[in-house]
């Protein structure tokens, strides 16, 4: 496998590294994993790459421990690996893993769909009901894929802020950094734009309705279809 030592340089929407160098050890170590997870996920950094602890150092104006302690948490999230001898490479995914992360994202993203229908008042979810009826189905329509993206974000974040469980959370942002790229790959394959959109719309009437197994049941369900449409095409996607 080839590697790449990717120079550093700041393109996160996060905090600057210049103004790291003024948060305490731990702030300074949690605002460097921050910026690194961006670029991961984004593949600003891809995968293969080496992360040099020196190069960081100088970068994040810290101290090595601090980015020895932010490297140890990005290998937590299995963003990266450690190698002895060779240092951080940023880890990439087999397609057997993406399937394997497909399923249990399947689980967990039903789970916060019941959450989050439970634990809010149904009219709460008249907004993002109007706006995958509206604007999202203009995107579709229109290829405009950043907005569309866009559109899906708000609804995760907003999932996963009514369904109040800070490691279901935890584990769902891990395993979406893992395949941000992959996901805004998937959204252009033919005809998935407006499929994922009318799942969506399944979803999001479920919730306006305040059946929370509905909700469950057809967010498994746009989990699998967006696994089979990826089996399908998984050979352009790679």
């Amino acid at each position: 496998m080839s590697q790449t030592t990717v120079p550093v340089k700041p393109k996160s929407r996060r905090q600057a590294p210049a103004q790291l160098a003024m948060a305490s050890p731990a702030n300074r170590m949690q605002e460097i994993v921050d910026v690194l997870r961006d670029r991961i996920a984004s593949q600003q950094v891809p995968p293969g790459s080496k992360l040099l602890e020196q190069d960081l150092a100088e970068e994040f104006n810290a101290p090595r421990t601090a980015v020895r302690e932010a490297l140890a948490a990005l290998e937590q999230r299995g963003l990266i690996q450690r190698i002895p001898n060779r240092g951080a490479v940023v880890m990439r995914l087999e397609m057997e893993q993406v399937f394997h992360l497909y399923d249990t994202r399947e689980v967990l993203e039903g789970l916060c769909s019941r959450l989050a229908t439970e634990n809010s008042r149904a009219e709460s979810w008249q907004d993002l009901v109007e706006m995958f009826h509206g604007p999202m189905v203009g995107y579709a329509e229109n290829a405009d894929f950043d907005a569309f993206i866009a559109g899906y974000e708000l609804f995760r974040r907003r999932s996963q802020t009514a369904a109040a469980n800070p490691i279901l959370t935890q584990m769902l942002d891990s395993i979406y950094e893992k395949t941000q790229v992959l996901i805004r790959r998937i959204i252009i394959l033919p005809g998935r734009a407006k499929a994922g959109l009318q799942e969506h719309q399944a979803v999001l009437q479920a919730m306006r309705q305040g059946d929370a197994a509905a909700a469950e049941s057809l967010r498994r369900s746009n989990m699998r279809s967006a696994k089979d449409c990826l089996m399908r095409y998984q050979k352009y996607l790679l």
